[in-house]
């Protein structure tokens, strides 16, 4: 089946200054060799760890299920973060590892150094302001007016209006935001407009032109998704975009925005679309902690509840408040079963129930350390569908990655111009 589907067929790219424009053919056949081999080894990835009482592929499977049972904490923890021994370990059951992991590899793109002057960073946080550097500096250098996409308080564009003395429209949903941003532009001494608008509505179409270039920095889901069909419908210049949140959609199930995608094998809702999301740039340790108490909670309370109602199924509890993560397994049961409509228990076997949940968490841990696998190139397909998307509408398409991991595994960046 691998042989078949890779046959003559590779995607390999240096680092490049500018971003290079890719071959319609070469997007195409990149799409859908994606597509096949998700498509193919979606038992491993299209499921909801948390969900399961038992590794899903413990009947299926049952050798591998026994090598991830023998993993140590911190042998998982390795190979977290070592892809290449990941692969290596899994080969043997996912005959397509390496190569899922060529086809999501993309060129690393040399941002142009940006002279700005003194505390322009006011207000803004390191990593967000070294994103923002990243970002502009990938962008290709023009005179252009800019448009701003989802803006906030317009970071982004007053460093395009510093450095190449562009004029800018930052448009933007939040009247609060627009009026912080042009108190920024006033302070910078920057040509900046501030537009009051909603996204999605006609109306801020018409702020996309052919003599104008449309940026958007990790505008989630829907919101950049938008900008390229008003980009589209508007017959725009230049759009650049670096997408962010991509289950953040106002249906459930996933609309694919090409053709290609569209015909392809792969069916997609908001859960899958989760995945490529869960790769996270490392949080402080109180903040690491806070979070296993949560899963391990929530873990033993889906015990306590399939017990208590007598059906074998998980039930979904809202977001916890973090300061209840300071109290008791007690407290935290009888918080969810009130928001459930459950008996609420007056005591509460914990021990019990936080062996179970410790023996859930660790399966979910190898389940999603196999899931890991699939983060990255599902992302990509999900990119090269909006590239695909872009090129249909008549523009040349350039793909790449603006930044190192660290400052944001959200580091793909899209750039179409119009042919």
């Amino acid at each position: 089946m691998s042989d078949k589907i890779m046959a003559g067929f590779s995607v390999s790219f240096p680092a490049v200054s500018d971003p290079k424009f890719i071959e319609p053919e070469q997007l195409e056949r990149w799409f859908q060799r994606l597509d096949q081999l998700l498509f193919h080894y979606r038992a491993f990835w299209q499921l909801q760890p948390f969900h399961c009482c038992e590794m899903a592929w413990r009947d299926s499977h049952p050798q591998l299920c026994e090598l991830l049972d023998a993993l140590t904490d911190e042998e998982i923890l390795e190979l977290e973060t070592d892809h290449i021994a990941l692969i290596n370990l899994l080969s043997p059951w996912l005959e397509d590892a390496k190569a899922l992991a060529e086809l999501a590899e993309l060129p690393a793109l040399e941002a142009r150094e940006l002279t700005l002057p003194p505390r322009t960073d006011y207000g803004i946080p390191g990593r967000k302001w070294q994103q923002i550097l990243a970002f502009a500096g990938t962008v290709p250098q023009s005179q252009k007016p800019l448009l701003e996409w989802c803006a906030g308080k317009g970071h982004l564009g007053r460093v395009f209006a510093l450095a190449d003395q562009r004029s800018i429209t930052s448009l933007e949903w939040q009247q609060s935001l627009c009026k912080d941003g042009e108190e920024l532009a006033k302070r910078a001494h920057v040509d900046m407009q501030f537009v009051h608008c909603d996204a999605f509505s006609p109306q801020a179409a018409g702020y996309i032109a052919s003599d104008n270039h449309a940026v958007a920095l990790h505008a989630c889901g829907d919101l950049h998704t938008s900008l390229m069909r008003h980009w589209s419908l508007q017959q725009g210049g230049r759009i650049s975009v670096s997408p962010c949140c991509y289950h953040k959609l106002q249906g459930e199930a996933y609309q694919p925005m090409s053709i290609s995608a569209q015909q392809g094998q792969l069916r997609l809702n908001k859960s899958d679309l989760k995945l490529p999301l869960q790769e996270t740039v490392t949080a402080g340790a109180g903040v690491q902690r806070h979070r296993q108490t949560e899963l391990l909670w929530r873990m033993a309370f889906d015990e306590w509840q399939r017990d208590v109602r007598g059906v074998d199924e998980y039930l979904p509890v809202p977001n916890v408040r973090k300061s209840l993560l300071t109290e008791s397994f007690t407290e935290f049961v009888r918080w969810a079963a009130e928001c459930k409509q459950l008996p609420v228990p007056t005591t509460l076997e914990e021990d019990r129930w936080l062996a179970l949940g410790q023996q859930r968490l660790e399966n979910v841990k190898r389940m999603e350390l196999v899931m890991h696998l699939f983060r990255r190139p599902l992302e990509l397909w999900l990119v090269l569908d909006r590239a695909l998307y872009l090129q249909e509408q008549g523009a040349r398409v350039a793909l790449g990655e603006f930044c190192e991991k660290h400052l944001t595994p959200r580091n793909i960046f899209i750039h179409a111009e119009r042919i």
